[in-house]
């Protein structure tokens, strides 16, 4: 094979095993009358649940890349064997069955791309043939390319000023490079801990309507995780929606329910870059991974177009003066100055329900009263940063009073106009 067919720098994707130690083992008792003696008897120890099969995710991916590795450095039988075994444990891996063809072509004739197919007489190939290639090149390039260009060691999506402790996850997607990056929240911040291909809408990103077969841009957060045997097939090992619409979305009027995490169905190992009608897609092994990991309500979901990513530190100024704006809100808000208050809403501001600012003002005045003069604490908060053609922050705190142990928990959405932050939604979320 032609070592520039394959000639890609040696990447490796994430991929970590985890295991969930099992319950106690059970003892029962259970009592037996006689004629004139109560008997206890004592059953055998129940047997423990079954542990999860341990975690597979990233490593049919990793496999591949070296395959490709060892095809560009002209080491081809070594690369046949290993395209060999990872076909035979991945049937359903096409790219894999695909690198495993060429290699097995290229002993009898030199290849010009991925996928070589050959035909007799120049005749074009089967219908459909080349749509499904010209798939397998994107997806090999995609892959590819997001593990070659590599974020920079503790960098972070710039859309994470904040992060209460309360989410210990966090995900963000970047579109451009087909890539879903899963970060656990430490005492240092997040780091990122796995990254994984995944496919987005057959039509691209940025959803507005119903049915346009294309996957939401913003801010979201993972509602509920979904029982995979009460769904069909073609979700695989399980699913995760989000909350989209969410209330950015509402507010510039696009439609459209039921976006999810998910999986592939058992004859697909993953599916094209654009193929969902959607939803974000990935290998049922990297999605048990998340399964087992995040929390639902509190994991958060960056979808962009294309990550920025940026050093912690150079998001500290942003964070600490939109933290001066919240303190500002929550003071006025402690003091029951309303006036001052409700100069931080948005004339266009909705609450759930469709709430308007006049009803809701209803809402704060009696929020203050209750408040008796006592101060009021923002705990757990966390900053996410949204900017498009407006720049938003998307704001989840604890509310709780002066002397009080616990307190609503609450989501604000603030635009900004020109140098000042209005709110322009906020509800109870728990």
């Amino acid at each position: 094979m032609s070592v520039g067919l394959f000639n890609w720098s040696r990447a490796v994707a994430a991929g970590v095993a985890l295991s969930l130690l099992a319950s106690p083992w059970a003892v029962h008792a259970q009592g037996e009358k006689t004629r004139n003696l109560a008997k206890t008897k004592r059953q055998a120890p129940a047997k423990a649940p079954p542990r999860p099969a341990p975690l597979r995710d990233g490593q049919a991916e990793q496999r591949l890349m070296e395959v490709y590795r060892l095809t560009g450095e002209g080491k081809t039988r070594e690369a046949l064997a290993k395209a060999e075994s990872l076909a035979r444990e991945h049937p359903n891996f096409q790219l894999a069955q695909l690198a495993l063809g060429d290699l097995l072509a290229a002993r009898v004739r030199p290849l010009k791309q991925l996928g070589d197919v050959p035909t007799q007489n120049d005749a074009p190939p089967p219908a459909g043939a080349s749509d499904v290639l010209a798939e397998l090149r994107a997806e090999s390039r995609q892959r590819t390319d997001a593990l070659r260009v590599r974020p920079h060691a503790r960098a972070i999506p710039a859309q994470f000023l904040e992060l209460s402790p309360r989410s210990r996850h966090a995900i963000a997607v970047d579109a451009s490079r087909s890539r879903l990056y899963l970060f656990e929240n430490t005492a240092n911040g997040l780091e990122l801990i796995a990254d994984y291909y995944s496919s987005v809408g057959k039509l691209g990103i940025e959803k507005f309507v119903e049915g346009d077969q294309r996957t939401p841009l913003g801010v979201y957060y993972i509602t509920s995780r979904l029982d995979p045997a009460t769904l069909k097939d073609f979700y695989g090992a399980g699913a995760l929606p989000i909350n989209y619409p969410n209330p950015l979305d509402v507010s510039r009027g696009k439609t459209g329910s039921g976006i999810w995490l998910h999986g592939t169905p058992p004859d697909q190992f993953s599916r094209a870059p654009l193929a969902t009608d959607g939803c974000l897609a990935l290998a049922n092994p990297d999605l048990e991974r998340i399964l087992r990991t995040v929390e639902p309500r509190t994991t958060p979901v960056v979808i962009a177009k294309q990550l920025q990513w940026v050093q912690p530190q150079s998001v500290q100024a942003d964070r600490k003066a939109f933290e001066a704006v919240l303190d500002g809100w929550r003071a006025a808000k402690s003091q029951g100055d309303m006036k001052r208050l409700l100069a931080f809403y948005a004339p266009d501001f909705q609450s759930y329900k469709s709430l308007p600012l006049a009803q809701w003002t209803s809402t704060l005045e009696a929020e203050t009263r209750a408040l008796g003069g006592r101060e009021l604490h923002l705990k757990d908060k966390s900053y996410l940063r949204w900017t498009d053609s407006a720049e938003t922050m998307v704001v989840t705190f604890g509310e709780v009073a002066e002397g009080a142990r616990t307190g609503p928990v609450k989501r604000q959405y603030w635009i900004r106009k020109g140098k000042q932050w209005q709110i322009f939604f906020e509800g109870v979320i728990g």
